[in-house]
């Protein structure tokens, strides 16, 4: 008998997302079905105003579905609360903003340290963890440093190695390279790279056509709906 094929990490059956604005309702997502698999890299892309932020936000569990079903690793994540959601997100979800979000009173251990510590880790484990995610992004030497003494580069590997803590089953990127001179961005990419090939999943939202391309797949959003899904690199 052969095995049951595996649960997509991404699975959006209809999705749709309408936002009231007085008295007028706008509809940001107007049907979206997608599927993402394990290991996949995909990027998406989007002019402003195509929806492609308002399915990041409900692809990370910061925003819900109107309509529709999202099952993110097999659990349906659509009529979650609040505080299942922030658990869902801790659990499942390692985020990589444009802004690298690091607070700037923290050492880069302590800052990737922060995932685990609300997850309620022991501090020996914690530590243990921080460091290895560190040493994964290529800053081994760098985890009693302050975000003011990192180049901006560097302060997104931290912010790659806090995304990588917990082991999550997807690796979002929002804008990554956003705030990262040409150097920087090549290392970030090349980062996402190494990771896709050690079978991590990274969903890549940008606007930049040359980002988009390291993906192996893109998804192209217009309107409120997914209208190409393409691949990329080899």
């Amino acid at each position: 008998m052969s095995a049951a094929p595996a649960e997509s990490i991404i699975a959006l059956d209809d999705v749709r997302k309408v936002y009231r604005t007085g008295a007028v309702d706008v509809e940001a997502l107007r049907g979206v079905t997608l599927r993402i698999e394990r290991g996949e890299y995909v990027a998406v892309v989007g002019p402003s105003g195509s929806g492609k932020s308002t399915l990041m936000h409900i692809l990370g569990c910061l925003d819900v579905a109107t309509g529709g079903t999202y099952r993110l690793a097999g659990e349906d994540v659509s009529d979650m609360d609040e505080v299942d959601l922030a658990d869902v997100r801790n659990r499942q979800i390692g985020f990589v903003f444009q802004q690298f979000h690091l607070l700037p009173s923290l050492s880069a251990q302590r800052n990737v340290e922060l995932p685990l510590v609300y997850a309620g880790v022991s501090r020996d484990e914690r530590r243990e963890r921080a460091r290895a995610a560190l040493r994964r992004v290529g800053l081994a030497d760098r985890v009693d440093h302050r975000p003011g003494e990192l180049s901006g580069g560097q302060q997104q590997r931290v912010a790659v190695a806090r995304a990588l803590v917990t082991e999550p089953a997807l690796i979002l990127a929002d804008e990554p390279t956003g705030n990262l001179d040409s150097s920087s961005t090549a290392d970030i990419l090349g980062l996402f790279d190494e990771l896709c090939a050690a079978g991590r999943t990274i969903v890549l939202i940008t606007h930049e056509h040359e980002v988009a391309e390291r993906a192996r797949r893109t998804i192209r959003v217009l309107d409120g709906l997914v209208q190409t899904a393409s691949v990329g690199a080899a």
